[in-house]
Parts: C-alpha cells; sequence; structure tokens
C-alpha cells in the first residue's frame, strides 16, 4: 500500500464521535477520528515500514501521526529522528503514547528516556517518564539498574507536585508501573507512592484529575497481578 492510498482508507475509516473525543484530549485539526481498532487491519497488511510511517508521520494529521507509531521500524530510528518526532508531538497523546512507546522498542531507550527527563520541557519530561513505563511493563528485571531505578524513584518523591501537569501523570504512573511490575523495587515504590498520596492533575478544557498510585498498586496486588509484564507494547 502506497501513502495516497492509506490516507484514504484512514478517512473513510473516520467518525465524527470518535474526532471529536481526540480534540476534547487535545488533539487539533487536520484528523479523520480513527479508533486505533481500526486501524489495525490496514497495518497488517504494511507490517512495519519506516519509510511510510515517514510519510504518515510527517503529515501533522493527528490520525496519521498515530498509524505512523504502529508501522514503525524503532531499532532503524537514530536519537536524531525521536526528537523530530517528539519536535511534531504537539500533545501527550502522540508524545507518551506514540513517541514514548516507539522508542521503547529501541535499543537506545534508555538513553534517549534520561535525556528527555532531565530536559525541563514538559512533554519531552513526560515521554521520557512514559517511555520507562512501557519498559519496566514489558521488559525483564534484569535489564535495568536497580540503584538508577530507585534514583528516579527519589525524583518522583521530591519533584512530582512541582512538576509540569503531563509530566505529573507520567511520574505518577511511573511509580505505579514499578509498583507492578518491577519486583526489585516493589516494596519502595509503594512506600514512595504512600508518601506522595493524591496527585492532582489540572487541565485547560477538563476536570481536575486525582491520582492515587498508592490504591491502584493495591488493586493490582489484590488480582494477583504483581510482576506483570506487557507480552507486546505496540497494538
Amino acid at each position: 500500500m502506497d501513502f495516497k492510498t492509506v490516507m484514504q482508507e484512514l478517512e473513510a475509516l473516520g467518525k465524527e464521535r470518535t474526532k471529536k473525543i481526540h480534540i476534547s484530549n487535545g488533539a487539533n485539526e487536520p484528523l479523520f477520528g480513527v479508533t486505533t481498532g481500526a486501524m489495525k487491519p490496514i497495518a497488517k497488511k504494511i507490517k512495519i515500514n519506516q519509510r511510510l510511517a515517514e510519510e504518515h508521520y510527517a503529515t501533522g494529521n493527528y490520525d496519521a501521526m498515530y498509524f505512523a507509531g504502529i508501522i514503525a521500524d524503532p531499532k532503524a530510528m537514530t536519537e536524531s529522528d525521536f526528537n523530530r518526532w517528539m519536535d511534531g508531538a504537539y500533545f501527550y497523546m502522540l508524545s507518551d503514547f506514540v513517541v514514548a512507546v516507539t522508542l521503547s522498542e529501541s535499543d537506545i531507550a534508555q538513553d534517549v528516556a534520561d535525556k528527555w527527563i532531565s530536559r525541563g520541557d514538559e512533554l519531552r519530561m513526560s515521554a521520557g517518564w512514559s517511555c520507562y513505563c512501557w519498559l519496566l511493563g514489558n521488559r525483564q528485571d534484569n535489564e535495568f539498574s536497580e540503584s538508577k531505578i530507585s534514583n528516579m524513584l527519589d525524583m518522583v518523591k521530591d519533584l512530582i507536585h512541582d512538576s509540569p501537569e503531563r509530566t505529573k501523570s507520567a511520574m505518577n504512573n511511573f511509580q505505579y508501573t514499578v509498583g507492578v511490575s518491577y519486583l526489585p523495587l516493589h516494596e519502595k515504590a509503594v512506600d514512595i507512592a504512600k508518601e506522595v498520596g493524591i496527585v492532582e492533575v489540572k487541565s485547560n478544557n477538563k476536570k481536575s484529575s486525582f491520582l492515587n498510585a498508592y490504591e491502584s498498586i493495591q488493586k493490582q496486588i489484590d488480582r494477583g497481578r504483581l510482576g506483570f509484564k506487557r507480552k507486546y507494547v505496540r497494538c
């Protein structure tokens, strides 16, 4: 399938209701309003195609950019490629659920995520923390430095309440993910989540969200999901 054909198929799959939901979450025009599930049959035909992914990401169309993440080849992407994608990620659904997800399947994931976390830019920090969530929820525990993850938990404890809104959400998810999916620091994550308490995330066009990683971890423990790992990161 070529670029034009895929764009036509995506447009045909668009639903006004889905489009309104995407816009309410922060997406801008242009977009069609395509669900992730509706994209899967097209992605199965294409499989992995980095050239096509780049063409779609460059459109600025939210649905095409999301689709780009599904068919991208993370191992073919360089740090500059990921930074370029982040430059185009104008809201959290792109930064955290497209770029961070794609980065998490690359060999340079931790190095790039570390740089983004230290940048001070809201969406880059959010993507960096989110990338670690995808990584910890998928890769084996021995692929991470325990001292490094421990230091990151300390960062969450010290900085989360004063961080930008989207970064707060990603940091909160990080402490939850460590608590559930990274067994070496499960107890520390639980203690810090309890100390951090409720995290308020404000939104421009919605009511504030109130996040509680401690309660979320406890629910997963009750369900017997301690140590849970995803088989796949991308859909």
